[in-house]
């Protein structure tokens, strides 16, 4: 089992996150933030990848310390528990439809960050939580897991449906990257030996 855990404790934030990669998608969550613990379940769910999260944050400022330090702690114990990355598949992509909503992810554990959001949203908030923080959410888990991450909305009117859709196809790219290709089990899935 690829599993791991990861601390991250600052003035800002107290953060224990435990996941296990060859999970079923059971998840523990509380963020103290209603709308982002249905997104991070939503993950959990579609990438089979179980999660146990526990946040303290300083939501008395605002969200965006909490959203954007379980980012750098769920992509930390990613990373540990891939290890060296040998044998994934690297690269995932998936587009998924929420109603009238159409959204499409593409990934590639690449070893080198680079974000790329191309999402619209008319509603400064949905629930309690700012919508400009599923930005900042998704880049700061591509820049801690080094990954390229680009998602983008094709079309959509309901916020909710817009935000959830890139969450599922986030999570079913992540599925698909990190399953384990029997042919290369032992090897590193780049030319260069390393990623």
């Amino acid at each position: 089992m690829r599993s791991a855990s990861a601390e991250r404790n600052t003035k800002e934030t107290k953060i224990t996150c435990k996941i296990n990669i060859d999970g079923t998608g059971i998840s523990k969550i509380s963020t103290g933030v209603g709308f982002f613990d249905h997104m991070l379940e939503i993950f959990s769910h579609h990438s089979l990848i179980d999660v146990e999260l526990s946040v303290d944050g300083d939501t008395h400022v605002d969200f965006h310390h909490t959203v954007e330090d379980t980012a750098y702690a769920l992509s930390d114990a990613i990373n540990i528990a891939l290890v060296d990355k040998k044998g994934i598949n690297r690269y995932g992509f998936f587009y998924i439809t929420m109603d009238e909503s159409l959204s499409r992810t593409v990934i590639d554990f690449s070893g080198r960050p680079e974000f790329v959001w191309k999402v619209n949203l008319g509603l400064k908030k949905i629930g309690e939580m700012d919508t400009e923080l599923f930005h900042e959410f998704f880049k700061a888990f591509c820049n801690e897991s080094k990954c390229n991450l680009h998602i983008e909305n094709f079309y959509g009117d309901n916020n909710h449906h817009i935000i959830e859709s890139c969450f599922k196809s986030f999570a079913r790219s992540i599925k698909q990257a990190l399953a384990v290709d029997e042919r290369i089990k032992n090897i590193i899935p780049s030319s260069k030996g390393t990623l």
